[in-house]
């Protein structure tokens, strides 16, 4: 999440960052901010999105490698968003405006919709998790040409960095410094370690009925980590949509499809606990980093933000710095125990 002073509407900086591209004049419109700016604008009527996002607040390099390894999926037919070249025939932009330096990449709109707006039927539950087994699949022999993404001790370090400018928060630097100990003893191979997605929940994963099939999109978390960490989130994210019945047919559904594109190590079910862990610290850190700065009369809109945000970091915090459990497993097919 980006810090609080840059997610304020700015349609200005957009109308002249959308510039870069062909556009029908007078289309931008904004649609949320968050860790990104996204507006929608359009091309000869066609709906695209432009993302953008301070200098300060990026790592150039995981930007070109986010937008490398999209170009290596589609190279497989892998149903992830297109990128848009801009006239000067770069995918990425870095323009200098009135507030300050920006990057800028332009996306095409994927078919579909998202899974949360489905009938979570099996078929679509089974295509969800088939969606992510190939995506792992293909990550498993994915070499990067130019550019590298950062990796889950990368973010480790930048969370400890950031957390040194709060001294404060001393049960998230015991937190950081045990995941940190705890992953160096889990062994890194090619089938259960490499190019995650990390947000493959069902905002980001769109199901077109016409093609029985999943496009996904936003991969700007994506790190270098064990594959169940993305397992573990869209299993999450599914169970905050149904009751714990439903859920664990749609578990099973999901997981079905998983198996058909992808394994998952026997091995890797004891770090289920240590990747929630993972999630809800750098999940903590960057609310925390985001909401530091406060202003006199803030907007309502921004007083109501601080204040879920706060309920949510609460929640976040709450096993800091406890002992980090060794088991967890999925309970499909012939892996019969329950996340």
């Amino acid at each position: 999440m980006m810090k609080v002073k840059y997610l304020f509407i700015n349609v200005d900086l957009a109308e002249m960052l959308v510039q870069n591209w062909e556009n029908d004049i007078g289309s931008i419109a904004a649609l949320r901010i968050s860790t990104n700016a996204i507006y929608t604008f359009k091309y000869k009527g066609e709906t695209r999105f432009l993302r953008f996002s301070p200098k300060t607040e990026k790592c150039r390099e995981n930007i070109l490698a986010e937008l490398e390894f999209i170009t290596y999926l589609r190279s497989k037919r892998y149903d992830a968003l297109e990128v848009v070249n801009a006239q000067n025939g770069v995918d990425l932009i870095e323009a200098q405006t009135p507030w300050g330096v920006y990057y800028a990449s332009v996306f095409k709109r994927v078919a579909g919709v998202p899974i949360n707006k489905t009938d979570f039927s099996d078929h679509v539950l089974f295509s969800y998790g088939k969606a992510l087994g190939k995506l792992h699949q293909l990550a498993c022999d994915y070499k990067p040409v130019r550019n590298t993404r950062w990796s889950y001790s990368d973010v480790l370090h930048w969370i400890d960095h950031t957390l040194s400018h709060f001294p404060n928060e001393t049960a998230a630097k015991v937190e950081t410094s045990m995941l940190k100990q705890y992953f160096k003893t889990i062994p890194v191979t090619k089938h259960d370690f490499g190019l995650v997605h990390y947000d493959f929940e069902y905002d980001n994963v769109f199901y077109d009925e016409a093609s029985h099939s999943c496009h996904i999109i936003d991969f700007d978390d994506a790190m270098y980590h064990w594959y169940v960490m993305d397992i573990v989130q869209a299993l999450d994210s599914i169970k905050e949509c149904m009751s714990d019945d439903n859920y664990q047919v749609m578990k099973k559904q999901f997981l079905a499809g998983y198996l058909t594109e992808n394994e998952i190590s026997e091995d890797m079910m004891s770090i289920i606990p240590a990747c929630k862990r993972f999630a809800n610290l750098y999940g903590y850190v960057r609310v925390l980093r985001s909401v530091d700065e406060q202003w006199n009369h803030e907007p309502q809109w921004l007083i109501k933000l601080r204040k879920n945000l706060s309920k949510s970091i609460k929640i976040n915090s709450l096993n800091f710095g406890t002992e980090i459990k060794q088991e967890g497993s999925f309970g499909i097919v012939d892996q019969s125990t329950t996340l």
